[in-house]
């Protein structure tokens, strides 16, 4: 590994009200996850109007989960979160993985399998999303060409198919909640970072494959084109036996962990949203969310 670069995270929330209203419940999930690639240096978070109770707990995929509850009325509930953290980047990583998974189609051992099913689950089964996976597969190994054992590299694969996402599909910020279905984005050739990490997670398990949504950061170099600053990050992990959990990001064809700094792990989006919770009030109180990620070197 390199040497490690520092990156301070600053994510803030701002709800807004015409009146004020009562507050439920609120769960964020703002600190990164610690590991060996990332350490967390400093923590730091601040709601207004201040929490009667907040806790912390590690939710069943052993995200960190900050859980707030309220007492009395505000027209406006502010979030705000600031991390600095060291981040190991892998550079061109080559993963080694095990000799019987280099090559697609493959089978996870019986343990990994049982401890995998979740993540082979498909949510949206569409045979448009079906087919256009087959794409990335050599011929040999669906039967249309003889020769050699009728197998494709995995990871020749998988990068395929996160470069034909960040080359074919327009990348569109979108605030509003929930995800499009994998069927449409692929049709519609746009969407969300989040779209493009449920598409090719649907993608990949069509071809059995484990794969799970992640949420979190990224850094974006300046004058770089990468995609997705200035708010929370979505891509993927994949499962191959040997390397583990492989961090890909369609949105901008990354393979690997380079300016990816992951929060939160789970088997689909909605588990792994950054801020849910309630409130009480006329519905027409609501003026709307406000949310400004900035993740800058160094400090």
């Amino acid at each position: 590994m390199t040497e490690p670069q520092r990156f301070t995270v600053r994510h803030v929330s701002i709800y807004r009200y015409s009146e004020p209203v009562r507050f439920g419940e609120h769960r964020m999930m703002f600190r990164p996850r610690a590991s060996h690639d990332l350490r967390l240096v400093t923590n730091q978070l601040v709601i207004t109007p201040t929490p009667s109770r907040l806790h912390w707990l590690h939710d069943v995929f052993d995200n960190s989960v900050a859980v707030a509850s309220f007492d009395g009325r505000a027209s406006e509930l502010r979030f705000d979160s600031e991390v600095t953290l060291e981040h190991f980047e892998t550079p061109m990583p080559d993963y080694a993985l095990e000799p019987y998974a280099t090559h697609w189609p493959f089978a996870y051992t019986n343990e990994e399998a049982s401890d995998l099913v979740n993540a082979r689950s498909r949510q949206y089964p569409d045979s448009d999303v079906d087919e256009w996976a087959r794409r990335f597969v050599p011929l040999p190994a669906i039967g249309k060409a003889p020769a050699g054992n009728g197998k494709g590299g995995t990871m020749a694969l998988l990068r395929a198919m996160t470069l034909e996402i960040k080359s074919s599909f327009d990348y569109v910020r979108r605030t509003e909640k929930g995800v499009n279905r994998p069927g449409d984005t692929l049709r519609s050739r746009r969407g969300s970072c989040r779209d493009f990490a449920v598409l090719m997670i649907d993608a990949v398990r069509s071809l059995g494959l484990a794969a799970r949504f992640v949420s979190g950061y990224i850094f974006v170099p300046e004058h770089d084109a990468t995609q997705g600053g200035g708010a929370t990050h979505a891509w993927l992990q994949i499962y191959l036996p040997g390397a583990g959990w492989v961090d890909f990001d369609p949105t901008n064809s990354i393979v690997g962990n380079r300016h990816l700094i992951r929060v939160a792990v789970a088997w689909n989006s909605y588990q792994a949203l950054p801020l849910w919770g309630t409130w009480h009030g006329a519905p027409h109180s609501f003026l709307g969310l406000q949310v400004d990620v900035s993740v800058t070197e160094g400090k």
